[in-house]
């Protein structure tokens, strides 16, 4: 959540600060600001909203300056006012912040009492103030930064920019990400490559802990320790990117539809296509024969596609696994084997949470294991081994290519672990690797159905309540598709075993509320049948996502029935999540909600 971009620069740098931001608008943000060093003095720009408004006060009272930081922030303390946007500043510091200090109420105490005066409600200006509260007792502005750092609890990124130094940035992380960007007389800084690509594709990530001192020169980085740390340098991809929303009205439209694309990369990634074998890219630092068990942990989609992965693993490879929302697995201090797996599933590779359980797990000794879209995110650093995901840039808030990219690669993984453990033959690791070579051109003809999506979308949203069902991996798929709906949509709706539903819910049931069942014609599917004859008794409204020969076998009339191509039952929620993120997307659309960008949510949330 929240974006930071800082330029030491040649030239007045409001304005590219300003655009780079733009390209972090897709974490999430409620305000935005810039400040900059004009004559030795910090000058600010902020406003609420969007960046149109910051842009807005910038053409009617521009700023000058050759070296500035700039934010957007998503509301945590404070509400999303001008007064409570960043940059913030104490005489002669300005700060911006990603993250939250925990310890920010201590500190405003102690500090007012020396005489600070808060002009915000946020956790970030005591920042601001206690770095000054060092340079008024004589500290240069290093040295007060070194002594704030300790004083700081919680999670952070950090930039600062000081009065009369027009030569220096001081930059901080711990827990949330920061990358430095190296130019020809220019130095950067920003809350990750995309916000640089349009300036340099020389890379640096700081390590937790780290902190980094800037000039127009070059950078010095220490560690937590203050002691002088080298960092490499990475040459970035992301100028690579074309960032935009192509001929699609919204980015998330345009993701849904590189999906087909992008699984395809990574099934590459991952699959010896000629042979019909699991090619893993690097060599496992553990044997699946020696594991006992598997934990999973990650936050929101990412946690279900782990709960889709339970099912693979326990199928293919016959392994107990336990699926947890991180932060559940971290704060129950679930007992662990030491030398069993954990899995940490992340599209940012930031998550706080998901990195906290991380943590726990290595310090129980567990192995580790890393599904992420950004390689050289902290989670795939600190895990001893990574699988990525190869997405590409996700802009859209609701994860749609990033989470049948996880998908693909956990599955790889799982037929990879029942040919280790002597589950599946070669034939039949053969079987499911011909099936998931199918995945892309089968997601394609998923696509086709948008039209028809498209126009249900219409009745969908009219509704007030939605409830989606499905049993085995379909039931992690319902829901997914419940959370797609309501995070973009604002409609409440609700995913269920199909098996659970005269356990209660049955009794929301009524001729207003429709129901989602996603029920490919497998081994479950007269089962689930009999669960929408319960429906339809009931006066539901269903809607029926199944192949072929589910739609002639099924004996309960639907609303409407959306037929998808025939394919292997072993990965169906590859293909079904197709329809499944189309139904949410056309039906915020419709109700004219800001699909890319929800209220409320940011893309990669960094503090817990």
């Amino acid at each position: 959540m929240c974006g930071i971009v800082g330029i030491l620069g040649r030239a007045p740098v409001a304005e590219q600060i300003v655009d780079s931001l733009k390209r972090l608008e897709y974490r999430g943000y409620d305000s935005a600001g810039v400040a900059t060093l004009e004559n030795g003095e910090l000058t600010r720009r902020r406003a609420e909203g969007k960046l149109k408004n910051l842009e807005a006060k910038l053409a009617k009272s521009p700023l000058a300056g050759h070296v500035g930081i700039g934010h957007t922030r998503w509301a945590t303390h404070g509400k999303p006012t001008e007064a409570n946007a960043h940059p913030h500043a104490a005489d002669g510091v300005a700060v911006v912040h990603n993250g939250i200090i925990e310890n920010f109420r201590e500190l405003r105490i102690e500090l007012e009492k020396q005489g600070a005066v808060f002009a915000s409600e946020t956790d970030t200006e005591t920042v601001a103030h206690l770095v000054n509260s060092f340079i008024k007792k004589g500290a240069k502005p290093v040295d007060a930064v070194k002594q704030a750092l300790p004083r700081l609890k919680g999670a952070f990124a950090l930039a600062f920019v000081f009065k009369d130094h027009d030569d220096l940035m001081v930059g901080a992380r711990k827990g949330s990400p920061l990358a430095v960007g190296f130019g020809d007389g220019e130095m950067y800084l920003g809350s990750d490559a995309i916000a640089l690509a349009p300036f340099t594709d020389d890379i640096c990530y700081l390590e937790d802990g780290d902190w980094v001192v800037m000039n127009h020169k070059g950078c010095e980085i220490f560690d937590e320790a203050g002691k002088p740390a080298k960092r490499e340098v990475l040459k970035s991809g992301a100028s690579a990117f074309m960032v935009d929303k192509a001929n699609y009205r919204h980015f998330m439209a345009k993701e849904i539809h590189e999906q087909p694309e992008v699984v395809g990369h990574t099934l590459a990634r991952y699959v010896d296509m000629a042979s019909e074998r699991i090619s893993l890219p690097t060599e496992l630092p553990f044997d699946f024969n020696d594991v006992q068990r598997i934990s999973i942990a990650a936050c929101g989609t990412a946690s279900l596609a782990g709960f889709v992965a339970k099912y693979w693993f326990e199928r293919f490879a016959r392994l107990p696994v336990e699926v947890d929302v991180a932060s559940e697995f971290r704060y129950r201090e679930a007992p662990v084997r030491k030398g069993d797996l954990a899995i940490f599933i992340s599209q940012s590779g930031e998550t706080a949470d998901t990195l906290a359980a991380l943590r726990y797990a290595k310090a129980e000794g567990m192995h580790t294991l890393a599904v992420v879209n950004v390689p050289t995110s902290t989670i795939a650093r600190e895990s001893e081994t990574v699988m990525p995901t190869l997405a590409g840039p996700e802009i859209g808030v609701a994860s749609t290519k990033a989470f049948t990219c996880q998908l693909m690669t956990l599955a790889a993984l799982a037929v990879a672990a029942g040919k280790a453990r002597g589950v599946l033959s070669d034939a039949d690791e053969a079987k499911l690797v011909h099936g998931l070579v199918e995945i892309p051109r089968l997601m394609t003809e998923a696509l086709t159905h948008e039209h028809e999506i498209e126009k249900l979308a219409r009745d969908i949203a009219k509704s007030k309540d939605v409830l989606y069902l499905g049993r085995g991996t379909s039931y992690p798929l319902a829901l997914e598709g419940a959370l797609k709906l309501k995070e973009i949509s604002y409609i409440h709706a609700e995913g269920y075993a199909a098996g659970e539903l005269k356990h209660g819910p049955i009794a929301l049931i009524d001729e207003t509320m429709p129901v989602v069942v996603i029920a490919p014609y497998d081994k479950v599917f007269d089962k689930t049948v009999s669960n929408m004859q319960e429906v339809a008794a009931r006066g539901g409204r269903i809607i029926l996502m199944t192949d072929a020969k589910g739609a002639e076998e099924a004996t309960v009339d639907s609303m409407v029935t959306i037929v998808m191509p025939d394919m292997s039952a072993a990965f169906t929620p590859l293909v079904y999540a197709v329809p499944v993120q189309l139904l949410a997307y056309h039906t915020a659309v419709v109700m004219g909600t800001d699909v890319d960008q929800p209220r409320n949510l940011a893309k990669s949330v960094t503090v817990e």
